[in-house]
C-alpha cells in the first residue's frame, strides 16, 4: 500500500494533510469563467480573502491569468501587474494566511515567493509552459502543485484525445515526479486537471478512478468548482452549479482527494467536516 506524505512544509510551517484542506480561489482577472470570482481592486481582494479565511479556507490561491477554455493569452507584464500586487496586499492584511501563486511563469512564481509572501506554486502546465519552472522550485524549495493540461487554454477543448485518460495522465505524472524528486523537490502535489484538455466524459472517468492517483504516493488536489462538467451535464449555468460542485467534491473526498480548490469555501469546508466524520 502506498502511503502519502502526512504534511507539506510551507515556509517552515507543516500543514497537516490527515484532514483534507480547502483552497479558496481569488482571480485577479477581468475574464475568469465564473464572474463572481473576479476581483480587480484592493478593496475587493481584501474582502474576498477575508471572507474565505472566515469561512475556513486553509490556502488562498491567487491568479492573474484566466485559464478558462478559449481565454486570450496575456503578456508576462500584464500578469505580473495583476498578481504580484494582489499577493502583497493579502500577505500584508493577513500575514498568517497560506498563499498559493497560480502561475505557469517561473519568474512571476519566484518573485511572488521571494518578495511577496507566497508559499506555494500552483502551475497549471506542470512545467510544460516554462522549462525553467522546475529549477525555480528547486531553488526556492516551496510546495509545488503540478497540474496536467493537454494543450493550452486557448485551444485545449477543441478535440482532446487520449488512449486511456487515466493511464496516460498517470504516465505523464510519473515522468515529471521522477524529474522533480531527482532535483531534491519533495513537497509535490498532483492535480489531474479537470476541464483542462478533457471532455466531460474524460472528466468523469478521472473522477471515477481518482483513487488510482494515490499510486504516486503524493497528495492529490482537485478543482472542478462550477466547471462545465457540472453545468453542461445538468443543463444549468456556472452561477447555478454550487450544489453540483458540492456533490463532486464529496465524491472526490471519498476517493482520496487531499485538497479541494473552490470558489465557495464555506460549502467545501462543510463537505470536508462531514466526510471526516463519516470516515471516523
Amino acid at each position: 500500500m502506498v502511503v502519502k506524505p502526512g504534511f507539506i512544509n510551507v515556509r517552515g510551517n507543516l500543514i497537516d494533510l490527515s484532514v483534507p484542506k480547502v483552497m479558496g480561489i481569488i482571480n485577479v482577472t477581468p475574464d475568469s469563467f465564473y464572474k463572481e470570482s473576479r476581483v480587480t481592486t484592493e478593496e475587493g481582494i481584501i474582502k474576498a480573502a477575508s471572507q474565505m479565511l472566515d469561512d475556513g479556507a486553509d490556502i488562498l490561491d491567487i491568479g492573474g491569468y484566466s485559464s478558462r477554455p478559449g481565454a486570450a493569452a496575456i503578456t508576462p507584464d500584464e500578469e505580473r501587474s495583476r498578481v504580484i500586487n494582489a499577493v502583497k496586499i493579502v500577505n500584508h492584511e493577513f500575514p498568517d494566511a497560506v498563499i498559493s501563486i497560480d502561475t505557469f511563469r517561473s519568474d512571476i512564481a519566484m518573485e511572488a515567493v521571494l518578495e511577496c509572501g507566497a508559499g506555494i506554486i500552483n502551475d497549471i502546465s506542470g512545467g510544460e509552459a516554462d522549462k525553467k519552472m522546475f529549477q525555480v522550485v528547486e531553488k526556492i524549495q516551496v510546495p509545488y502543485i503540478m497540474m496536467h493540461m493537454q494543450g493550452v487554454p486557448g485551444t485545449m477543448q477543441e478535440n482532446p484525445v487520449y488512449d486511456d485518460v487515466v493511464a496516460d495522465i498517470l504516465r505523464w505524472f510519473g515522468e515529471r515526479i521522477f524529474r522533480l524528486q531527482s532535483l531534491g523537490i519533495n513537497d509535490i502535489i498532483i492535480d489531474p486537471g479537470f476541464g483542462f484538455g478533457k471532455t466531460v466524459l474524460h472528466n468523469f472517468e478521472l473522477l471515477r478512478h481518482l483513487g488510482d492517483f494515490s499510486i504516486a504516493g503524493l497528495p492529490v488536489m482537485v478543482g472542478f468548482s462550477r466547471k462545465s462538467m457540472i453545468w453542461k451535464t445538468l443543463g444549468i449555468t456556472p452561477d447555478e452549479a454550487l450544489n453540483g460542485t458540492s456533490v463532486l467534491n464529496t465524491v472526490a473526498l471519498m476517493n482520496g482527494a487531499d485538497i479541494l480548490r473552490v470558489h465557495d469555501v464555506k460549502e467545501a469546508v462543510q463537505a470536508v467536516k462531514l466526510i471526516v466524520k463519516l470516515k471516523k
